[in-house]
Formats: structure tokens, C-alpha cells, sequence
């Protein structure tokens, strides 16, 4: 089969794409056809050394894929040759990764494609979909009614937080640097609101009087004296990024508002915790309340490319990419 593969961390530049071996499924694995892959900023840390576990050499690079099952380990028992599935987490703690011909997969990390949903949408909404359902439902409890502000609304996982804010029935304001970013938030039901001409603390103010309710943060760098400050009493934040990140925190004005912060990552959760928010993600993408946004389309041959284009824009914030780059074998 053909794959995208690194044999030694390092820049994008190492991503190789040539043949290996056909890999067979064991155990509870099924052997999934990749119809599409897509890219997140995880993989490119994992690509550059930033690990904590060992990583298989070669290592295939990716954690999202949408395919079909074509052969199934002894012990698989969930998908039948033929499903049609979806899935992540792969390419973390030392699973090998997604960017190839065939994946063999553990069936517990999959989930069945609704009909009707494309393979670069399940792929688009993949690590995206799964972050944001955990942030906003696992973490935040995120009710019907209630107020949500999305740093970067027009981002990956920022337009899955919106479009899953509004299928429950919250109220949500985004933030995007420019104007057809934030005409995309609107579309998708937001108010919009564009962080380098617009004030924003004015238009979290004149949305909310009382503050948000919860606060999701998509920055490396997150300005907590401006989160604490736009939120309401017992409100929540969520944040996703900034691992490097010690920024000042103003203790008094958010223990007295009685609010709360949740950090988390996708790769530590259980696969029934996953899968709980698979069931939701199928039902939206199934009803037309979710919808993949896809920024870049590549094929599989161009993983080290893929690679350079999602760090222009994940690190030096090149603003040139809105959405979620996919892949086709």
C-alpha cells in the first residue's frame, strides 16, 4: 500500500509517501479502505518530536480517517466487510497512524458513516467533532438556553463548538480575523464578531449583559483577565491549546463569580466516552445540524505540504486556511 510516513521526527520535510507493507488486522482490528484522511495540528506536533510515548518506525502520520471495512480480525464483532466507517484517535499513544491505503484500526476507536455523509466530511469531522462534544458536554455541561462565546468560531474545532452550541439551543457569539471568516460564523448561526477591528469586549456586553456562560479557547496564549472578565457568575471555560503556555490568571474575580476551568485532551478519554459523542456527531451530520467545513483538499501524496500549510497556520497564524485540510489516496 502506499502511505505517508516519517522514520525520524523532525520538519514536514521528513514525511516520506512511498510503499509499505499491507498491514492485517488482529485481534478486535478491522481493516478499513482510507476514502479520506484529515489533518489537525496534533499530528504535526507528534510529527515533530513533541511525544510522550514511543512511536512505531515507520511511523504513519495522522489520527482521522473515513473508509471501508475490507477484512476483520477474529475477534471483531461491532462492523461487518462492507461497513462504511469513520474514526481518530489513531497515530496516539503509540498507535500507528491514518495516512494510508489501509488502516488497521481497533473497532473499538470506529464509528458507522451515516448514509449520506461523504468521506471527507466524516474525516473533516473527526478529532474537530470529538474535541468540541467533550469540551462543551463532558466538561462544560452546556445546556439549551444558555450563552456561548467561541474564540476562533471559523477554525476546525471552533466551527464544530458553534455549530454543536446551536443544535442544543445555546446562544452563541465567534470571533474571526476577517471579514469572510466571520460572514462564516454567521452563516452557521453566530454573531460574529472580528478581533482586529471589532471591540470585542463591547460585543460579548452588548450579547450578554450578565457574561457568558461558557467561554471556549481555541488560543496558544489565552488572556484570562479578558475570559474572567466577560463571564457570567458560575461560568466555564474551556480550553483546548497553550500546553506552553503560563499566563496571568486572575484568581479573585473568578473564584468570587463561583466559575469554573476544564482542560482535557481527545487521547485520554475511554472508547465509550468517545463513542458517546460519535452518537451525537452521526445524529447531527445525519440531520444536516453539522456540517464539515473543509478548507483545503490534497491528495495523499501531498501529506508533507498538508503538513507545512496546517503549522503556517496553527503556529505563524498565516490566517490563509479556513477549515479543516483533507486528504484522498
Amino acid at each position: 500500500m502506499h502511505a505517508a510516513y516519517i522514520e525520524s521526527t523532525g520538519p514536514a520535510e521528513n514525511i516520506k509517501y512511498g510503499e509499505l507493507p499491507d498491514p492485517q488486522p488482529s485481534g478486535s482490528q478491522v481493516l478499513v479502505q482510507v476514502g479520506a484522511v484529515a489533518v489537525n495540528p496534533v499530528d504535526t506536533y507528534i510529527r515533530n518530536g513533541a511525544n510522550y510515548w514511543d512511536l512505531p518506525n515507520p511511523f504513519i502520520v495522522g489520527c482521522d480517517l473515513a473508509g471501508v471495512v475490507v477484512d476483520r480480525g477474529p475477534e471483531a464483532k461491532r462492523f461487518q466487510v462492507g461497513d462504511r466507517v469513520w474514526g481518530t484517535n489513531q497515530g496516539l499513544m503509540g498507535r500507528q497512524g491514518t495516512f494510508a491505503e489501509l488502516c488497521a484500526v481497533d473497532e473499538d476507536w470506529l464509528y458507522p458513516t451515516p448514509a449520506g455523509v461523504g468521506d471527507e466530511d466524516a474525516a473533516a469531522c473527526a478529532l474537530v467533532g470529538v474535541t468540541a462534544h467533550l469540551g462543551l458536554f463532558q466538561c462544560a455541561q452546556l445546556k439549551s438556553g444558555e450563552s456561548l462565546f467561541v474564540q476562533g468560531g471559523a477554525g476546525g474545532v471552533g466551527s464544530m463548538v458553534l455549530q454543536m452550541g446551536r443544535a442544543v439551543g445555546a446562544r452563541v457569539i465567534a470571533t474571526a480575523g476577517s471579514d469572510e471568516k466571520v460572514a462564516a460564523c454567521e452563516a452557521l448561526g453566530a454573531v460574529g464578531v472580528h478581533y482586529r477591528t471589532d471591540n470585542v469586549a463591547a460585543a460579548v456586553a452588548e450579547f450578554a449583559p450578565d457574561g457568558v456562560d461558557v467561554f471556549w479557547e481555541t488560543q496558544r496564549e489565552p488572556d484570562f483577565d479578558a475570559i474572567v472578565g466577560g463571564l457570567a457568575d458560575r461560568g466555564r471555560i474551556v480550553l483546548m491549546a497553550g500546553r506552553e503556555a503560563r499566563p496571568e490568571f486572575p484568581v479573585g474575580p473568578f473564584y468570587v463569580k463561583g466559575c469554573s476551568l476544564h482542560g482535557f485532551v481527545m487521547f485520554k478519554q475511554s472508547p465509550d466516552e468517545l463513542r458517546r459523542c460519535a452518537d451525537d456527531i452521526n445524529r447531527w451530520l445525519a440531520a444536516g445540524e453539522l456540517q464539515a467545513r473543509i478548507g483545503c483538499r490534497l491528495s495523499l501524496s501531498e501529506a508533507a505540504q498538508a503538513h507545512r500549510l496546517q503549522e503556517d497556520n496553527t503556529l505563524a497564524k498565516a490566517g490563509t486556511l479556513m477549515g479543516k485540510i483533507v486528504l484522498k489516496p
